[in-house]
């Protein structure tokens, strides 16, 4: 009898054990088939949506659309073909996967699906603004984090696919809004924000510097205004709207300026200094990447050019573009972007939303106050009349990006609006040659969002 019930007893538990490996199975096959669906020869994707449901990617049929439909936002959103990978498609295919376990096939007509937070129709005006000229533009509600435009140019139409790869321009296969760029006189509001959380707004606007078209600094370089004249003697506003180098490279070198304190706020706008190891925005899945400049000397040149956008300062029109919504929601936080609204399953199922969040403290909150009514005053003074229709902070930049002293041209900033609260980022290259300015297409990205 003992030996019969031990039996028993054994063979329950084997039992036992054996539904507990039939069930870890089939969890684990439900969990992993829809990777393994997708890595297979057939597997269907679903679709990807702007605010307003209109398509931007089809997994299931992208020829169904007429040419350049996609050109607009080709390289953010991209494709699975392997050729893009910092992509919204790239980084989030799990999520467009139409495979259904438990019918335990391709769905046809599935319903997996990304919706996304951008306005296409907005995104083509910005697009077709540019016209022959290269460069990128993005623009997101700073009390949201909803990312509306995100266009770059030169862009591929994925329908077309890659069969002439070899002749495509240089930075087609990236949105250039997620790199880093020479900001040019746009890095002057960094250095502002520092001079107001080191010394406060009423010791800053004390500070009164004099540029005759050049300034040699302590250690005998020459840093050169962009007005050959020079612009006199000046405070802190008026040199922020005559964007002048020689107020700002005296700034640096002034004793209520402190190097290491300069550092300090920089690194915590999020710069890697002095060739520290970078870090990266996280933007469902996209990495966007982060500020860098070099900060050694206040007297030294090199750091001098930095503080004012030159030499080794590289910033995304993506950081650029938050560090806007921290100054123009006046609390010292930003807003973190994010390009998705909801995902839908194969049944349709919602499964996942964004909902907005914020970045840690960068700076005070009377700090914020202050250079928001600087660039607010800039606005007023200088682009009444180009951004018309609008009360916008801004601060432009001109970017010497290599040897041939070619010349980028940039304008960040916001709209105050609590009704109509955007913050951007326009990027121009070559600005010679444009036949366009970073106000014409503000004013033409500003004008298609409000509509």
């Amino acid at each position: 009898m003992k030996s019969i019930r031990r039996c028993q007893h054994i063979i329950s538990l084997f039992a036992v054990l054996f539904i507990i490996g039939m069930a870890v199975l089939v969890f684990k096959i439900q969990r992993e088939s829809a990777f393994y669906m997708m890595n297979s020869d057939n597997h269907e994707l679903g679709i990807v949506y702007d605010r307003n449901g209109d398509v931007l990617f089809d997994g299931s049929d992208t020829n169904a659309y007429p040419d350049n439909y996609f050109i607009d936002v080709g390289n953010l959103i991209g494709d699975d073909k392997g050729q893009m990978t910092n992509t919204l498609v790239a980084q989030n295919i799990d999520k467009l996967n139409n495979y259904s376990f438990s019918s335990g096939l391709i769905s046809e007509g599935g319903k997996a699906a990304i919706y996304t937070t951008l306005d296409h129709e907005a995104n083509r005006a910005v697009y077709n603004a540019y016209g022959s000229q290269k460069g990128c533009a993005v623009a997101y509600n700073y009390k949201t984090g909803e990312i509306l435009i995100c266009t770059s140019l030169p862009s591929i139409d994925v329908t077309n696919g890659y069969a002439n790869i070899d002749s495509f321009e240089s930075g087609t296969l990236i949105s250039k809004t997620l790199y880093g760029t020479v900001p040019g006189s746009t890095q002057k509001v960094s250095t502002v924000i520092a001079a107001l959380e080191i010394m406060g707004a009423d010791k800053l606007y004390s500070k009164a510097f004099t540029c005759s078209g050049k300034y040699t600094n302590k250690t005998g370089d020459i840093i050169d205004c962009h007005n050959v004249y020079g612009h006199g003697t000046q405070n802190i506003q008026q040199a922020v709207e005559n964007s002048c180098n020689p107020f700002f490279a005296q700034l640096i070198e002034d004793s209520d300026m402190p190097l290491n304190k300069v550092k300090n706020v920089y690194e915590k706008l999020g710069y890697s200094l002095n060739g520290a190891d970078p870090t990266y925005i996280d933007i469902d899945g996209i990495q966007c990447e982060t500020a860098s400049t070099t900060l050694n000397d206040p007297y030294e040149f090199q750091t001098q050019w930095g503080c004012i956008g030159q030499g080794d300062t590289l910033v995304s029109p993506i950081q650029l573009m938050m560090w806007q919504s921290a100054i123009a929601n006046e609390n010292g936080k930003m807003t973190m972007p994010h390009l998705i609204n909801y995902i839908t399953d194969v049944n349709g199922k919602v499964v996942q939303t964004d909902e907005t969040t914020y970045s840690k403290q960068l700076f005070s909150q009377d700090s914020a106050s202050a250079i928001k009514q600087i660039l607010l005053t800039n606005g007023a003074d200088q682009y009444t009349y180009s951004i018309s229709g609008y009360t916008v902070g801004v601060k432009s930049g001109t970017a010497q990006v290599d040897d041939n002293n070619t010349e980028n041209s940039l304008l960040v900033g916001f709209v105050d609006d609590q009704n109509f609260p955007i913050a951007f980022c326009i990027l121009i290259e070559d600005k010679s040659s444009s036949l366009v300015t970073t106000e014409q297409i503000t004013k033409i990205m500003l004008d298609s969002l409000y509509q």
